[in-house]
């Protein structure tokens, strides 16, 4: 009977080692002391999606500031964010599990802090391959602090697309279609409907993305993606923002400005504007740029305020949670940025540290588990918003070991057509 048990035992465990070692990897949130992680290419922060060929960086500053020991991994995922099959010598030329060596402290600041700076590649780490990967950095007892997801593909196809309005009447004014093709003269497709995959990301969140669509049909070697309701977006709205490069002074979204050990920027109330009228204004389609007015390097000199925000939507009291999101913090749903409701005022309000410069936010709801509710989004959904999309192809071949991302289509729903 005991060795009956042993060999079931046994048994369940040869079944599930497999799954938990190729287990799907969440990034890991940053603490409190972590702030403005972003990476950065040219100067400015993009959506973490690179070729092979380029440079980037990864920047972060640490509350702290002092001078601590951070290390970095990487780790080479599959499609679908499970830690590939292939070895670190397969993906990476040298090794990593190195300490980061480029770091300044804050100059001129009321809130101290060190400001870290990795770059790929770097004398230690060259990355050989493309595909989706996992950095996470790593404090001196090589403790994951926190990690992030990026991807790197190379120009095998090219990949033309258009944002048209939906066909389903339902949805004609609140949502947004993406139609595309993939096309190459370098790769002959084996088997396109398998082998093929391809990700649709909005604005750089790489938690909203659209997966698993396969090609409609094909025209050749030309793959075709003409679907409705398969690759539909919800429109959102414009991102709100504030702009506090002058951070002593109060503007056209900063109501008041406080300053005793740090800075507070109290900005204006915001209603929510899901039963109002679509007005266009320009925004960075969730991104953020630091700046201060009186700095040369915004890296180390562009100071930390408490930004307080208030909403007025108290129809939601009691229903889900409300959570200020955008590239500034990932996108991420977590305690730091929920709001708390003010019953004697009857406004959410929230208070997050955010580095000086122009951010655009957006408030979203989601339920216990953060699943986002889009369709009832506290600023509505139009088909006239200006947002930015993505597409990234996924190949592999028959007997290939790991997903190679080939190639990348890029536009925006500037010009919608039906």
């Amino acid at each position: 009977m005991i060795t009956q048990n042993r060999a079931s035992f046994f048994m369940i465990w040869i079944i599930i080692l497999p799954v938990l070692l190729h287990a799907q990897i969440a990034e890991v949130i940053p603490p409190y002391n972590i702030k403005t992680a972003t990476f950065v290419q040219n100067g400015e922060n993009v959506v973490p999606v690179f070729n092979l060929r380029d440079g980037f960086q990864f920047e972060f500053d640490d509350l702290y500031g002092d001078e601590a020991n951070y290390f970095y991994t990487l780790k080479h995922c599959d499609y679908n964010w499970n830690e590939s099959e292939l070895s670190k010598a397969e993906y990476i030329d040298g090794f990593d599990d190195q300490r980061i060596q480029t770091y300044e402290n804050s100059f001129n600041t009321l809130q101290l802090y060190s400001h870290y700076t990795l770059s790929f590649p770097n004398k230690f780490t060259r990355l050989k391959v493309t595909g989706n990967y996992i950095l996470s950095i790593l404090n001196n007892s090589k403790e994951v602090v926190f990690s992030r997801k990026f991807i790197v593909y190379e120009n095998l196809v090219s990949v033309p697309m258009q944002v048209k309005r939906p066909r389903t009447t339902q949805y004609l004014d609140s949502k947004q279609n993406l139609e595309f093709s993939i096309k190459s003269e370098l790769i002959q497709f084996q088997n396109p409907l398998q082998n093929v995959k391809i990700k649709l990301i909005q604005n750089g969140n790489f938690n909203t993305a659209i997966k698993n669509v396969k090609p409609m049909f094909t025209i050749g070697n030309d793959l075709i993606y003409k679907y409705d309701a398969e690759t539909q977006f919800w429109g959102g709205n414009e991102f709100l923002n504030f702009y506090n490069r002058d951070i002593r002074a109060a503007n056209n979204t900063i109501a008041l400005v406080r300053s005793n050990e740090t800075y507070n920027s109290i900005l204006h109330t915001n209603n929510a504007r899901r039963n109002s009228i679509y007005t266009y204004f320009p925004d960075l389609n969730g991104n953020f740029i630091v700046r201060d007015i009186n700095s040369e390097n915004h890296s180390i000199e562009a100071d930390y305020a408490w930004v307080f925000f208030s909403l007025s939507a108290p129809e939601y009291f009691g229903k889900k949670d409300i959570y200020i999101t955008g590239m500034f913090e990932n996108y991420a749903l977590s305690e730091e940025n929920k709001m708390e409701y003010n019953e004697k005022k009857n406004l959410y309000e929230k208070a997050i540290f955010i580095k000086q410069g122009f951010v655009n936010y957006q408030y979203q709801i989601a339920d216990k588990k953060g699943v986002i509710d889009h369709e009832n989004a506290i600023d509505g959904n139009f088909q006239q918003t200006l947002n930015d999309y993505l597409a990234l192809v996924y190949y592999r071949e028959n007997g290939e070991r790991y997903d190679r991302v080939i190639g990348k289509g890029s536009t925006t729903s500037e010009f919608v057509t039906n």
